[in-house]
């Protein structure tokens, strides 16, 4: 204990806290948190800047845990640190029900955590997506003589990171893009669940990375060789116009005399008899959960230390107001999270009359009215831009030395772009990004796509050619489930918009939803649809709403979604023309509907009217919810075919006859 340095202290204050979290839970991943803690403490304490009192401090430097299985790594280090948001009490509640300390790191639970982690990758991916930020805002906002934006953003991620796609198409696209500001730590340990990683993952990493375009450094002692590890760090910080890798070898549960570098302190608690040998090892004289005050009184200093930062920062920004207030003004606005007065007056209205067009043609007409008003908007497709047309004409690309510009390239590159985007929103500077492929490659990008809706990311997801409609491509890319698998996500917003003025009302939607941290996934044709009358920006806010309405008690409902509304609209005058009362529902958007009063509801879709005819070129899963018992459905409940889109919909029922031939079957 004597011969302890406070540093080893304070780093095995940080080990302990993770085995006796671990221990009480008996859940969880002790050893990265036990290998780690030299190099996360080297970094909190010498290099990032974060004020523990102002959590959301906008020029603090990002730091995220993708290896976020050793969550207690960062939570040890938020409270060391004097972050509020984590007590002893709540490390002692550790993956229990309604703490701030869950399993692995989320950002709508915990202050200090910015991002959600735990599928392996996504954290490095999201890094990139800050580094892109900060890079994007500091070249917007920064002048020869006022630094306003200019902050770091540091990922400890693990071989398992590495090992997925996620990561390396992320840090393909970082290298291309010359990201220096973002700065890797590889926790290279050489375990996983399996055991050592020889026998999965042999590869040289350091190669990988430099082919890349990454600056790569190794510290050889990751266990104890601190100096090391703060000379590879200021070294990254020096190189500018790179990405930086740091492999740091450590040893998996460092101080565990039998399951040190074992797969068997990977994931579980160590258990009585080896967590008091541990402490043994480690001189660590301590019972659970007690930090020694000296500790205490040097990792606190980071309160003092970011207070100090934030308030040179304040200065920074008060002096920039004098000289550039109307930069300021939109910088400030951007990290309100306010939209400006009146932007949505500029999304387009339209007749009947106005020419018939595919919905992702009033898609990039909307994206290209909303930029000159929203700075904020930036992104991209996955090599797609001029199918997705999702280009911003009023930007060029951005690129290495063009990072003011506002359209990404992401490459084919779907995953990353995913997490990518995730991680610009979650940058907490005010930008909704957007990232746009197929909708059939939403399948390449799911957990992307998940866990925007599960971490509140205020991403717009823009995917075209939506159907069978899509055509000649044939089944590969024709998607008959993935409405149905995407609607089957909590807290994302899926709209299919049906002409011109439900594509406005979809992305009024959409942007409304990223300031209020909820993301959105638009539907779009690839073929031409004509404009309704009776829709309406205002109508398609509420996800289905009457397009056309019969005189009294409808005898049948046609609910149609997309470019299938059209085919309801002339069966419903048909069927009227033979007597019938038919009534026509568009519903571009089942969350908007569900999260209507019953009472409008009700008005829509009335439970008297039983018979019910849903249209939508897709699988009838999930239907029955709106068509009931005596309805039925209009659908495709298998794969495609390579034929042009007319043909395919044509073959596979989305017709006029065959609408009006089950319509008639449910009348009859």
């Amino acid at each position: 204990m004597a011969t302890q340095s406070l540093q080893e202290r304070c780093i095995n204050s940080i080990r302990f806290l993770a085995i006796d979290a671990v221990e009480k839970a008996k859940s969880g991943h002790p050893g990265l948190p036990m290998g780690a803690a030299p190099m996360a403490f080297v970094l909190w304490d010498q290099f990032m800047k974060f004020n523990p009192k102002n959590p959301q401090w906008f020029n603090r430097d990002r730091f995220i845990l993708s290896a976020g299985h050793g969550s207690m790594l960062q939570y040890a280090l938020l409270y060391l640190m004097g972050y509020d948001s984590v007590s002893i009490e709540d490390i002692k509640q550790f993956r229990q029900w309604g703490s701030k300390t869950p399993g692995h790191p989320e950002n709508f639970e915990t202050a200090g955590v910015e991002v959600t982690t735990g599928p392996l990758g996504q954290g490095i991916a999201n890094g990139v997506g800050f580094a892109l930020a900060e890079a994007h805002l500091a070249a917007t906002f920064n002048k020869p003589d006022a630094k306003l934006v200019d902050h770091y953003t540091y990922v400890i991620l693990g071989d398992g990171c590495n090992m997925e796609g996620v990561a390396a198409e992320a840090c393909s696209i970082a290298g291309h893009w010359g990201l220096g500001k973002l700065i890797a730590l590889y926790d290279d340990n050489h375990i996983s669940i399996d055991g050592s990683t020889d026998v999965a993952f042999t590869e040289d990493v350091s190669k990988r990375f430099e082919a890349y375009g990454w600056h790569v450094l190794h510290v050889k002692d990751g266990n104890t060789d601190l100096a090391a590890i703060a000379k590879a760090i200021e070294e990254a910080k020096a190189v500018t116009d790179k990405p930086t890798m740091i492999k740091v070898t450590t040893t998996i549960g460092y101080g565990s005399p039998k399951k040190a570098n074992t797969a068997g302190v990977h994931g579980a608690a160590l258990g009585a008899e080896e967590v008091d040998a541990t402490r043994k090892n480690l001189g660590w004289d301590y019972p659970p959960f007690e930090i020694p005050q000296d500790v205490l009184d040097h990792t606190h200093k980071a309160i003092e230390r970011g207070t100090q930062l934030e308030a040179e920062w304040n200065n920074v920004l008060a002096q920039y107001k004098a000289k550039y207030p109307q930069e300021a003004a939109e910088f400030e606005r951007l990290l309100s999270g306010e939209l400006p007065a009146n932007w949505a007056d500029v999304l387009p209205r339209y007749t009947a009359e106005d020419k018939a067009l595919p919905t992702r043609k009033h898609s990039e007409t909307c994206l290209n009215k909303l930029a000159p008003v929203l700075s904020e908007l930036i992104g991209g497709s996955a090599d797609l831009t001029h199918s997705n047309l999702t280009e911003l004409k009023i930007s060029g690309d951005f690129q290495k030395g063009a990072y003011q510009n506002r359209n990404v390239h992401f490459g084919v590159r779907e995953h990353a772009m995913g997490a990518i985007c995730n991680g610009i929103a979650l940058h907490g500077s005010g930008l909704i990004p957007y990232g746009a492929t197929f909708l059939i490659f939403t399948d390449y990008m799911r957990a992307a796509i998940r866990l925007s809706a599960l971490a509140n990311v205020g991403a717009i997801w823009v995917m075209t050619h939506d159907s069978i409609g899509q055509g000649e491509d044939g089944p590969t890319h024709q998607p008959v489930e993935t409405l149905a698998s995407l609607r089957a996500i909590p807290n994302l917003t899926v709209i299919r918009p049906a002409d011109g003025n439900e594509c406005s009302g979809a992305y009024h939607v959409a942007i409304t939803n990223a300031k209020q941290h909820k993301p959105t996934l638009l539907a779009f044709t690839r073929q031409n649809v004509p404009n309704l009358a009776g829709s309406s920006i205002e109508n398609t806010l509420k996800g289905a709403y009457t397009l056309v309405d019969c005189a009294g008690t409808p005898d049948l409902i046609l609910i149609g979604t997309g470019s299938e509304v059209s085919l309801c609209v002339e069966a419903a005058s048909k069927l009227a023309s033979e007597g019938k009362n038919v009534r026509v529902v568009s519903m571009p958007s089942w969350e908007l509907f569900e999260a209507q009063d019953s009472a409008y509801k009700e008005s829509v879709l009335p439970k008297a009217v039983t018979k019910r005819l849903a249209v939508e070129a897709g699988v009838s899963f999930g239907w029955q919810k709106y068509v009931g018992m005596e309805g039925d459905t209009v659908s495709i409940d298998r794969f495609g075919a390579s034929a042009p889109g007319g043909i395919c919909m044509e073959k596979f029922g989305f017709s006029v006859d065959n609408v009006l031939a089950k319509a008639k079957a449910l009348l009859s």
